[in-house]
C-alpha cells in the first residue's frame, strides 16, 4: 500500500506581488532566485534571507522588467514547501529535524545565483520556544520520503 505524505502546495490566492531584492544592478532578484526564502526588507519589498533568518515567504516568480528601479515578483507567505535539511542553527551540517520542529533559513546562495540544490536549505531553530512565539514561523510537517530528517534529506515545511 502506498504511503501518504504531505506534499508542497502553492495556491495562487496566497501569492502576493512585491518588490524583490534591491534597487541597483546586481541586487535585484532574477529567475535564479525563484524558490528562495525571503524576509521583508523595506517598503513593499522582500530580500533573500540570510542564515538563521525567519522565513517570511518564498519567491514563486520574478518579472525582470523594472518598476521604480525594482523588479517585482510573487511571494507565497503560507502553505507547504519542499526544503533540504542543513542541520542545526548553531552548527549547520549536523543534527536532524523532527516533525513539529521550527526551522529558520539556512545559508542561501547570493542573489542572482541559482540554488546549489533543488530545494531551499533550512536549519532547526536553536530556541524552539522563541521560534514558536515569533510572528513569522515555519515548521516541519513531513519528513518526506527518507523519513529521517537527517542532513541533506528533503522534508516538507509549513509556513504559518
Amino acid at each position: 500500500m502506498a504511503k501518504f505524505l504531505i506534499t508542497p502546495t502553492i495556491h495562487s490566492e496566497k501569492v502576493i506581488t512585491a518588490r524583490l531584492g534591491g534597487n541597483a544592478a546586481g541586487t535585484r532578484c532574477t529567475d535564479k532566485d525563484v524558490g528562495k526564502p525571503v524576509k521583508q526588507s523595506g517598503d513593499s519589498a522582500y530580500g533573500i534571507c540570510s542564515a538563521a533568518d525567519a522565513i517570511e515567504g518564498i519567491v514563486t516568480s520574478v518579472e525582470t522588467g523594472l518598476y521604480d528601479q525594482y523588479v517585482i515578483g510573487g511571494v507565497v507567505r503560507s502553505g507547504f514547501a519542499n526544503v533540504i535539511v542543513r542541520g542545526l542553527q548553531a552548527t549547520e551540517g549536523t543534527g536532524a529535524l523532527a516533525v513539529g520542529d521550527y526551522v529558520l533559513a539556512g545559508t542561501q546562495t547570493a542573489v542572482q545565483t541559482a540554488m546549489a540544490k533543488d530545494y531551499l536549505p533550512v536549519v532547526k531553530a536553536t530556541d524552539q520556544a522563541a521560534a514558536k512565539a515569533a510572528p513569522f514561523k515555519a515548521r516541519v510537517a513531513s519528513l518526506g520520503t527518507a523519513g529521517t530528517g537527517a542532513v541533506d534529506t528533503v522534508v516538507v515545511i509549513e509556513l504559518l
